[in-house]
């Protein structure tokens, strides 16, 4: 299969490789199409995000991400401000004082191994389709639980679907891609990154899965994905080609994406200092 491919990038000029690829990746997610469109599950999910449609048309927010960098920032000074927590945010909750406004998850092994801790989140949750299995509410035959919201994403088919979040979205590689295209969908104006480190000390093949085996350095507590948590190393190139995207739909709808990271290596959005913010 290799040789084929290889064979193919040689005779095809790229452009007719691109539109192959995303042909491909089109028929590839079709089967998944029925069931993200018309489960009972999800038309409940789609009625709900409907109601959220520009509910904070003009404000700011704040999208939290999850890096070292987080244990310099002084997340207090979030009271009061529209939040958005990531995967494992929660367990700053209780050095930060409050839980955040929203919650996002997209990660199957994060929503696999945390499922508990996801469902007792008390405030709205956008979760991936896919990964329903792992949530009591997907037992239900009508609806999901209370401020549970699934999202259908994708890891193929490249595009930012901030203007409707009801349909596909593409993941980018990271769960604050999806954050960026829900906080748009919301009616954001200005979305501000923390904790973005953009920057991972465990190294290897991109989107691989490998087993912690001790303390976790990447992220912003040592039990983020402690000793036997299960998780994909980072694609950072797909990352920014999301971010990119990102840029390009806020500034062309007259909104802006500030990158407020404490040391981040992300060179994408904007600088902004913390501190300055308040």
């Amino acid at each position: 299969m290799n040789a084929f491919k290889q064979t193919l990038k040689k005779i095809l000029p790229e452009l007719m490789l691109n539109v192959a690829r995303e042909t491909f990746d089109a028929a590839a997610r079709l089967p998944e199409w029925p069931a993200a469109a018309f489960h009972p599950l999800r038309r409940s999910s789609i009625a709900g995000l409907k109601t959220l449609k520009d509910t904070h048309r003009g404000e700011r927010c704040f999208v939290i991400g999850n890096g070292p960098s987080l244990r310099q920032t002084d997340l207090t000074r979030l009271r009061g401000e529209a939040t958005f927590g990531v995967n494992r945010i929660y367990l700053a909750f209780p050095e930060m004082g409050f839980p955040t406004s929203y919650y996002v998850c997209m990660n199957d092994l994060v929503i696999e191994q945390c499922a508990s801790d996801i469902q007792a989140l008390p405030m709205p949750k956008f979760i991936a389709w896919r990964s329903r299995r792992w949530l009591a509410g997907s037992r239900s035959v009508e609806k999901p639980a209370d401020n549970l919201y699934y999202l259908h994403t994708s890891y193929t088919g490249p595009r930012f679907g901030g203007a409707d979040i009801t349909g596909r979205l593409w993941e980018g590689a990271t769960v604050t891609n999806i954050t960026l295209q829900v906080a748009f969908y919301l009616g954001f104006k200005q979305v501000i990154l923390i904790g973005v480190d953009h920057n991972y000390t465990t190294q290897g093949k991109p989107n691989s899965t490998v087993v912690s085996q001790g303390a976790d350095p990447n992220h912003f507590n040592p039990n983020y994905f402690g000793k036997d948590f299960r998780w994909q190393l980072p694609d950072l190139d797909t990352s920014e080609r999301g971010y990119a995207m990102a840029r390009q739909a806020y500034e062309a709808a007259g909104r802006q994406v500030l990158d407020a990271t404490v040391g981040g290596k992300l060179q994408i959005f904007p600088k902004v200092d913390y501190t300055s913010l308040f």
